[in-house]
């Protein structure tokens, strides 16, 4: 008889147990299994071996590390099963600081109001630009899309950048309390830049998710957005 157990055997049995790591982890139940299944056949080679030619020693050792192989994926699996967890309540933490915050996210919504002795807010308006431009326009509109007002902020460096609208028309005019969406537009020599417009949020409450990600609630208007989506705190 051969003085090794059957590779093609060994392989499939490394491969089952790899396909199970790759799924989600082995079970007690599928480890137990695959280390039963590879003790067997050991023992059934040794019972059954050649006396005239024995299984070398560095055969069995071969054939012992595919046993420890087994119980060592298994312990991987329970070791990043347990990074994985660490990793998910830290984001978690993180994202419960940001509660009662502002921050710029992805949209295109800007909110005006008036005070009781004519003060005008505004929420900021954010960009992020893919790369530099040297003229960067926003945009505002009503719901209509009728244009509000037009202003040229000059040169801008690459990245995410904020700033305000004083809340007037192009006639220099205060605009009605309400909701406004904006536009930006941004060129470098000319040539147009990739641009994401950003408007702000305030970060009501976390929700860690069942896939390991956390979710934002950004109220009923702009609902939940991942802790990748915050573009920047204010």
């Amino acid at each position: 008889m051969a003085s090794t157990i059957d590779s093609g055997v060994l392989n499939g049995l490394n491969a089952g147990a790899a396909s199970a790591t790759g799924a989600g982890g082995l079970t007690s139940g599928q480890s137990d299994e695959l280390r039963n299944n590879f003790m067997t056949m050991l023992v059934t080679q040794l019972q059954n071996q050649d006396p005239m030619d024995p299984m070398k020693n560095e055969e069995m050792t071969s054939q012992l590390a595919q046993i420890n192989t087994v119980s060592g994926i298994e312990e991987l699996n329970d070791s990043l099963s347990e990074i994985t967890s660490q990793i998910d309540a830290g984001r978690t933490l993180q994202a419960t600081a940001l509660i009662g915050q502002g921050v710029m996210v992805p949209g295109n919504r800007v909110l005006l109001s008036q005070g009781d002795e004519g003060e005008v807010t505004t929420t900021p308006i954010g960009v992020e630009l893919g790369a530099p431009a040297d003229e960067v326009s926003v945009t505002v509109t009503n719901a209509s899309g009728e244009v509000i007002n037009t202003y040229d902020l000059g040169a801008m460096e690459a990245g995410v950048q904020s700033f305000g609208w004083d809340g007037k028309t192009r006639d220099g005019q205060v605009a009605a309390d309400g909701a406004y969406q904006f536009r930006i537009e941004a060129s470098q020599g000319g040539e147009a830049v990739s641009v994401e417009a950003l408007n702000y949020a305030m970060v009501n409450s976390v929700t860690p998710s069942t896939d390991g990600d956390v979710r934002l609630d950004l109220g009923a208007v702009y609902g939940q957005v991942g802790l990748n989506d915050i573009k920047q705190i204010l």
